[in-house]
């Protein structure tokens, strides 16, 4: 079987900004609003260490083709032994989601929106980070940096961008308008693979606060669900100058001797309200269901299947969880969701996650950040700026406004909505940003008076 191309990243880089904003936005939708977003995009400055380069991304035709090759080559596993998931993702799945990814799914399609953004690259702290920038044409429009998770990418806020830079065009206010800076993690999509340990989530919190200095911001707030959360998290535990405050979709508000009685899977401690044990619950939930997690905490070089078998990295990414099941009851219904007026996840949104993964070879580079964290997933991190928390029902657990109070001195928003799970930004677009808007509209005077 043939060689899997070698990811470049440095044969990508376009050699204009134009260029970069010259891409095909009607596949965006909202033609209209996303051509005005892109109207004002950032452009290549600094130089030596500091300079920004315009990105683009075209995958060799050859890549491609390889990847069919191997998913027709796939040497299957019998059928799992039980009616239900809970040995994993079942083979039928697996089966039709291979079959369709070899013979209809487009990569070009996804890559052409990916180009049609403002995409960049940048080196902090020895590294290539690649960042989506765009501007809003709104004046007083607020810097958000936004971070994504595992095992996700940038993919997972495209449908973001429109909605939060052009918010009128999406039912909102104009002085609701946000600059979205999107940045690939370490080890992630585009950005650069990590050669030596130390880049857990702590060390991107300083890059991202580094990256928005670079971009010109002095005034601005952090997003981020997943592993985002943890990183935004460390952004308001550090507090970098011109950060106002944060919003996260996976806060850390667990008590520590409730978290020890969860992981233990032991029954919930007395006295505990309705709402605190429907949290409990969760936590229990997914400590029962954390092997994906401990291999790669304890042993990601081992997962080599990642990097050789795109259908072993298929089945692996699907398989994370949230509070409806393992794997997440989104991932499911989105397996069997062809197209979506309201831009809920979709079968191609899936793939096109999944197949940024295959071509930048990052499966085995992206799982070493559990290897990096030692702390808690669900601990109080100490943060003292303005919070923002927004609880959506299918996270991994609800977490109770008393303990968000409580891990947050200066909550400022606090919100439980009716959809949505661990991945809402991918999986509920629309909501999300009506989130995002409500969430960090206290903290836009201080933003425009600069204090």
């Amino acid at each position: 079987m043939s060689k899997k191309p070698d990811f470049d990243r440095r044969r990508f880089v376009g050699v204009a900004a134009a260029t970069v904003a010259a891409g095909p936005l009607g596949l965006l939708g909202r033609v209209n609003a996303m051509t005005q977003a892109l109207t004002d995009v950032a452009q290549p400055t600094g130089s030596g260490q500091t300079e920004i380069q315009p990105f683009r991304f075209t995958a060799p035709q050859a890549a491609l083709d390889d990847l069919r090759r191997r998913i027709a080559a796939t040497n299957w596993p019998e059928r799992e032994t039980v009616a239900d998931e809970s040995q994993g993702v079942p083979l039928a799945t697996m089966r039709e989601l291979a079959r369709y990814w070899e013979t209809e799914y487009d990569w070009r399609k996804v890559e052409a929106k990916l180009n049609a953004l403002p995409q960049f690259t940048t080196k902090i702290d020895g590294l290539d980070i690649h960042f989506i920038h765009v501007r809003s044409r709104e004046k007083k429009a607020l810097p958000v940096i936004i971070n994504h998770g595992w095992p996700g990418s940038v993919i997972e806020q495209i449908k973001l961008i429109g909605r939060l830079t052009d918010p009128v065009a999406y039912g909102g206010k104009a002085n609701d308008a946000f600059d979205v800076v999107i940045p690939s993690m370490p080890g992630y999509g585009f950005s650069g693979k990590p050669t030596s340990t130390g880049w857990g989530p702590e060390r991107m919190a300083r890059a991202w606060a580094e990256l928005m200095k670079r971009l010109g911001y002095t005034r601005y707030v952090a997003q981020g669900g997943d592993w985002g959360a943890f990183v935004v998290d460390y952004m308001g535990v550090q507090a970098p100058p011109g950060l106002l405050g944060i919003h996260t979709n996976m806060p850390g508000t667990v008590p520590a001797d409730i978290d020890k009685a969860a992981f233990g899977g032991n029954p919930p401690p007395s006295g505990l309200s309705a709402e605190e044990k429907h949290a409990y619950e969760g936590l229990v939930f997914t400590y029962k269901h954390l092997a994906i997690y401990q291999m790669m905490a304890g042993r990601p070089q081992t997962l080599y299947g990642l990097a050789d078998s795109p259908v072993g990295l298929a089945a692996y990414l699907l398989d994370h969880g949230d509070h409806d099941g393992q794997p997440a009851a989104a991932v499911v219904t989105a397996l069997n969701r062809i197209t979506s007026a309201t831009g809920e996840l979709t079968r191609d949104e899936l793939l096109d996650n999944i197949t940024l993964y295959w071509l930048t070879n990052t499966g085995v580079s992206a799982s070493r950040l559990y290897w990096e964290y030692k702390g808690g997933f669900f601990n109080v991190k100490g943060v003292k700026i303005p919070v923002a928390v927004t609880v959506f029902p299918g996270e991994q657990y609800q977490a109770p406004r008393n303990w968000a109070e409580k891990a947050y001195p200066k909550l400022i928003y606090y919100n439980t909505v009716d959809k949505g799970g661990h991945f809402a930004a991918w999986e509920q677009p629309q909501l999300f940003s009506e989130e995002m808007r409500a969430a960090f509209r206290s903290l836009r005077s201080s933003q425009a008076t600069g204090q």
